[in-house]
């Protein structure tokens, strides 16, 4: 089971730090709502689901950790 440790967003990529210590990069392009959300929005997170999620309840978007190392993406996230 992959879990999240660390979040990180800049202006191109949502960056996860695992639990074991790799780091996950995807495009913000991917999540639209993240891409059009302010710096204090963005860092309005929470991990859930036993830090095998992430959730932005103010911008109602979760997103499953696992599901960014899918390499057969649209330029969005389910």
């Amino acid at each position: 089971m992959i879990k999240g440790k660390t979040i990180r967003i800049d202006n191109k990529y949502l960056n996860v730090e695992l639990e074991d210590g790799r780091i996950i990069s995807t495009p913000l392009i991917w999540y639209k709502p993240l891409l059009s959300a302010n710096e204090e929005q963005r860092m309005n997170y929470k991990l859930i689901g036993r830090n095998t999620m992430i959730e932005w309840s103010e911008l109602d978007l979760h997103i499953d950790i696992e599901e960014m190392l899918k390499v057969d993406r649209k330029e969005e996230a389910a």
